[in-house]
């Protein structure tokens, strides 16, 4: 009786319970099926940056700049970042302070879920779409407006890590402006207005030796600026470097204010995540 007993005790503690990883993966897989499950949400999605690039290639397809590239190939980088934060800043920052106006983050913090857990899945679903979102646009833009694929790897390189620190720091962000909204209603219009802005003002819809200098200064604390920078400088040949600001890709300064924004960013949700509306207390 006494050996029953103390191998049911071992038993119970062998017992391991779920890590906040594995409980994050599950948790990403449940956030894609349910994304993959609101047809209207995921057409919208993936068309609107592929209307918009559609729409400004075609309207400005017979302009060419000194460096021989076509509008249309400006166009198709700067658009797969606009995508990119779109994914996650955009959509992050409208759907969690949706889910906190809902009561659904107050529920979860009601469960043995671990808060990692949470936040790990929103980063799978950014991850999957925001993927799936430049992959789109990298298959228009090669095979509808001429744009080259990298031969180098070390292009390919450069094109990873853009990606993944942009798609970060924008998730980030979208995280920590979150907490803006004071109810879901709301949260489109607070978050849709910096976004748009953004756009104009990093040379996603006007060509940046257009935009005037302190515009551009403006833009260049964010990562939308820098993000379009870098796959310009991944997708296009070395001669459209004298349209940047700079007159150079500036690599090492697109990482550098990416890498900031990463900690900048997590900064921000530490400081200011709220898992209740303000007014629940």
């Amino acid at each position: 009786m006494t050996t029953t007993a103390a191998r049911t005790r071992a038993e119970t503690t062998e017992i391991r319970f779920p890590s906040a990883w594995s409980l994050g993966l599950a948790r990403g897989a449940m956030e894609i099926k349910q994304f993959f499950r609101m047809r209207d949400q995921v057409v919208f999605t993936f068309a609107f940056p592929i209307v918009f690039l559609f729409l400004f290639a075609s309207i400005f397809s017979d302009d060419i700049d000194s460096a021989g590239i076509t509008a249309s190939q400006l166009y198709v980088p700067a658009m797969m970042a606009a995508g990119i934060m779109s994914t996650s800043f955009q959509a992050l920052g409208i759907s969690i302070a949706i889910e906190r106006d809902e009561k659904v983050l107050r529920r979860l913090t009601g469960t043995p879920m671990p808060p990692a857990a949470y936040f790990l899945g929103k980063i799978w679903l950014v991850l999957v779409t925001g993927f799936l979102e430049t992959a789109i646009l990298l298959l228009v833009g090669t095979t509808l407006y001429d744009v080259k694929l990298p031969s180098d790897v070390g292009k390919w390189a450069d094109f990873a890590w853009i990606f993944v620190l942009g798609l970060t720091a924008c998730a980030l962000l979208g995280i920590a402006i979150s907490s803006v909204p004071k109810s879901g209603k709301s949260a489109t219009s607070v978050v849709v207005l910096p976004f748009l802005v953004l756009q104009f003002i990093s040379g996603v819809y006007i060509s940046i030796n257009t935009i005037p200098g302190w515009m551009l200064n403006i833009g260049a604390l964010f990562p939308l600026k820098w993000m379009c920078q870098g796959l310009r400088g991944v997708f296009l040949p070395d001669s459209a470097r004298v349209l940047e600001q700079a007159g150079s890709w500036e690599f090492g300064r697109v990482a550098l204010v990416l890498g900031a924004w990463c900690v900048g960013g997590l900064v921000l949700c530490l400081l200011t995540f709220r898992w209740k509306n303000r007014r629940d207390g």
